[in-house]
């Protein structure tokens, strides 16, 4: 597999969340190419701790991992896991909480929440973990950064809507509503959604030239954890599997199975850039 951009933005945040925290291990694993077939291997544990950890994001070097880590003190804080070294430290240490990191250069992009429960995204310091300046408005569930001024956001409206901001002029253009929380840039001017019913999710690919949806493809689970990968396409997770959707055939095959190594639900997965390595949530 070539390098992917996978972004990992996904959070569940507020009193609801921090109420309902689930219990959740990152794994990293190693992708090795065996007569054609790429599989993981050299399984890895990188919190094996009670509590939540989640949300994993691979910096843009591949050298270190992006997560957030809620403790006994019930505050959402960034953590950094350090490839080479097995080492993990705290990047946040503030009163606010910090959610869905995703690297920007040498800064990292983040949803906020702050003391009045307002959700906006902050760009924070990648050395120091302090926050630097605010990036969008109030609302803001999920995210993900399409160009240097311009963020497509899932709102927490009722219902929720998936919302293209830009950062200068504060327009904002609603794309959809009742759509599943995660979304992926495909190229410079085209992106994917799942809108879902009590049943299904239903995919479209939106063109942001021509300002149209066209849909997709469908899978047959509400699941939200999806990614695209540039060689292999929209890809979900299901269980203990990731499955990608063949454009040929129409039809949801196999990638990876983790079940051999007591995955049971995987809810975020992303790629380091050079399809080196894969990193994973365990719902447990």
């Amino acid at each position: 597999m070539q390098g992917l951009n996978i972004m990992f933005f996904f959070l569940l945040i507020g009193s609801c969340f921090k109420a309902q925290l689930p219990e959740t291990d990152i794994w990293l694993f190693d992708l090795k190419e065996k007569k054609g077939i790429t599989l993981p291997e050299n399984p890895k544990n990188i919190t094996n701790r009670q509590g939540y950890d989640n949300q994993p994001f691979f910096a843009e070097n591949g050298k270190s991992i992006y997560y957030v880590s809620i403790r006994s003190d019930m505050q959402a804080d960034i953590y950094v896991y350090q490839i080479g070294q097995s080492k993990t430290i705290q990047l946040t240490k503030t009163t606010e909480s910090e959610y869905s990191p995703q690297p920007s250069g040498a800064d990292i992009n983040s949803v906020v929440v702050e003391k009045d429960s307002s959700q906006k995204i902050y760009l924070i310091d990648g050395k120091t973990g302090l926050s630097k300046k605010i990036l969008g408005e109030d609302s803001v569930g999920y995210y993900l950064n399409l160009a240097k001024d311009t963020f497509l956001v899932y709102k927490l409206t009722n219902p929720h809507s998936l919302v293209l901001y830009n950062n200068v002029s504060g327009n904002l253009e609603t794309i959809a509503i009742n759509t599943i929380r995660s979304f992926r840039k495909i190229n410079s001017t085209e992106f994917i959604f799942g809108i879902k019913d009590s049943s299904k999710v239903f995919f479209y690919k939106y063109n942001m030239l021509l300002r149209k949806a066209l849909m997709y493809a469908t899978f047959a689970n509400p699941n939200e954890d999806i990614n695209w990968h540039p060689k292999l396409g929209l890809l979900i997770s299901d269980g203990s599997k990731i499955m990608r959707f063949d454009e040929k055939s129409k039809a949801w095959l196999l990638l990876f199975d983790f079940v051999n190594f007591g995955i049971k639900k995987i809810t975020r997965f992303g790629f380091d850039s050079e399809d080196k390595r894969i990193v994973i949530v365990n719902n447990l």
